[in-house]
């Protein structure tokens, strides 16, 4: 028997909590939030008091939160180092997860998730909600239709030029893993990946970069950073090559010296066309012997997933998410798909700390 209302427990009630997760699963009829945990309570009391159901439980232990056997699912929005952990408890107390993106700090907590899920047999996806934005979705339509040929020279872009987050952990290498790479980074080289349909690194070359982070009273978009507290990377840049020979470049910067900005952004080559996401989205190719560029309006028309309402795409993601558990399907960001782009993410970091190349399957 399909329930009337999923229940929802929320694990971390921070920025994203309220920024996206929260607000969008509110739209949903068929979902309500009856349980919330931070591990500061007047957090989980705010979350509950603005979101919750009136009897909603407030935790500051998440593993309290688990003995509830009437949650159906749970968001996961705490640290990156949390996710992991978090998620397999989740999983194993009989809960489907939707994860924050990143899926995890490391590879080998990544790789913990998916073997969870399997196990359990429980639903888990991670929360890449840039491929509900109504340009991705057209142009994966595009790619899926062999538009653009066999895709073999790729960008994925995240680059700022004075956009350092300065509140909660986001400087904390401990707490998060690293900084752009791992933050915006990662929504780049997920819709990325998801174009080309493309999941086998042969092997990956990297840079980070600690120079502008050490300046104090910087101009940025949220006020100076303290340079002490500046411990992860102010950009990132990655050379990738796949097995089949497609290559990508990931380039990534919370503070670069650059007028070329732009995030969750891609840039595909292919045999019969090309596309980026530079001017709106861009469509380019060869036809009856001359070149051609095609803007492509993404203003008007439905979205797979809605029809009407709202084509946020947080509120896309968490309508998709919560009706894969109601009708059983997959989720649309795959467990093993976000694994390949944490373990991706880390080579960079591993090459750019010792030098050399990372190599898969070796």
């Amino acid at each position: 028997m399909v329930k009337e209302k999923l229940r929802v427990g929320i694990i971390g009630c921070g920025g994203i909590a309220f920024g996206k997760h929260m607000p969008s699963l509110a739209k949903l009829d068929n979902v309500e939030m009856v349980a919330f945990c931070d591990i500061i309570e007047e957090r989980a009391q705010k979350a509950a008091k603005e979101y919750g159901t009136k009897d909603a439980k407030v935790y500051t232990d998440y593993k309290k939160l688990f003995e509830d056997k009437t949650i159906d699912v749970v968001h996961v929005c705490t640290p990156n180092k949390s996710h992991a952990d978090i998620t397999v408890d989740a999983l194993y107390a009989g809960k489907h997860v939707m994860c924050e993106k990143p899926m995890a700090k490391t590879a080998a907590d990544a790789r913990r998730m998916v073997e969870a899920y399997k196990k359990t047999g429980k639903k888990l996806t991670i929360g890449y909600q840039n491929r509900f934005r109504p340009d991705s979705q057209y142009l994966h339509k595009v790619c899926q239709n062999g538009e653009l040929g066999e895709i073999y020279f790729a960008k994925a872009h995240a680059i700022r030029r004075r956009a350092v987050p300065t509140w909660g952990v986001f400087l904390n290498e401990e707490e998060q893993g690293g900084g752009p790479l791992i933050d915006i980074g990662t929504h780049a080289l997920d819709l990325t990946l998801w174009m080309m349909n493309n999941y086998k690194p042969k092997v990956v070359m990297g840079s980070a970069y600690y120079k502008l982070g050490k300046k104090a009273n910087a101009a940025n978009a949220w006020g100076p950073w303290d340079p002490e507290k500046f411990t992860v990377e102010d950009s990132a840049f990655g050379f990738i090559v796949m097995e089949n020979g497609a290559t990508i470049i990931l380039e990534s910067s919370w503070a670069l010296n650059t007028l070329e900005v732009g995030e969750a952004m891609t840039t595909l080559c292919g045999t019969e066309g090309g596309a980026d996401m530079r001017d709106g989205l861009r469509i380019n190719g060869e036809k009856f012997g001359r070149l051609y560029t095609t803007k492509v309006s993404t203003d008007v028309g439905g979205v797979d997933f809605y029809e009407g309402k709202s084509d946020d795409p947080g509120f896309l993601e968490a309508k998709a998410w919560i009706d894969c558990i109601i009708n059983d399907t997959e989720p649309v960001v795959k467990p093993e798909e976000a694994l390949v782009v944490t373990e991706i993410l880390e080579a960079i970091y591993t090459s750019a700390k010792t030098g050399e190349p990372v190599y898969f399957n070796r």
